[in-house]
């Protein structure tokens, strides 16, 4: 019902089309963009992060 199984396909039967330059630009551009963004909030907030409350007073 679903198809033919003829049997286990040949090894080099499967050829993937790579992603054209925009594609992998855009990629590079977003995960950048995400990774400065990260580093950005962990300076800004890492204290908060590892447990460091802003209404602790600095004794």
């Amino acid at each position: 019902m679903a198809g033919h199984a003829a049997g286990p396909r040949p090894a080099g039967a499967f050829h993937p089309h790579l992603p054209g330059i925009g594609y992998r630009l855009g990629a590079k551009l977003l995960g950048a963009s995400m990774w400065f963004f990260i580093f950005y909030r962990a300076r800004q907030d890492g204290a908060v992060l590892l447990g460091a409350h802003p209404w602790d007073q600095k004794h």
